[in-house]
């Protein structure tokens, strides 16, 4: 018996999760924020949460879809899913959420 491995290619993200990934992702007045916040996190723990939250922004700001999503809340028409609806779907999928 041979052991196959499993090919799971993910796509790179959109912004790589890097400082200067992120750094490149952000706008305006944010990615200044962003470097002063790096700055003066320690390295370790603190630093790695700074990066995991900034990460997360930056992955909004770069959305290609991020206008019309944007525009879609404020006028209340952006689709919504109730929790109870994700399980229901999670169970309906063998417990593997949709696309996995």
């Amino acid at each position: 018996m041979t052991a196959q491995p499993v090919d799971r290619h993910q796509p790179e993200p959109r912004v790589p999760r890097t400082i200067g990934g992120i750094s490149e992702a952000l706008r305006g007045a944010r990615r200044a924020q962003f470097f002063a916040e790096v700055l003066a996190a320690e390295q370790g723990p603190e630093l790695d949460a700074t990066l995991t939250e900034w990460w997360g922004r930056a992955m909004l700001d770069s959305d290609p879809q991020r206008g019309r999503i944007h525009a879609a809340a404020e006028a209340g028409t952006l689709p919504t899913t109730s929790w109870d609806e994700i399980a229901r779907r999670r169970r309906a999928n063998g417990g593997a959420m949709p696309g996995e």
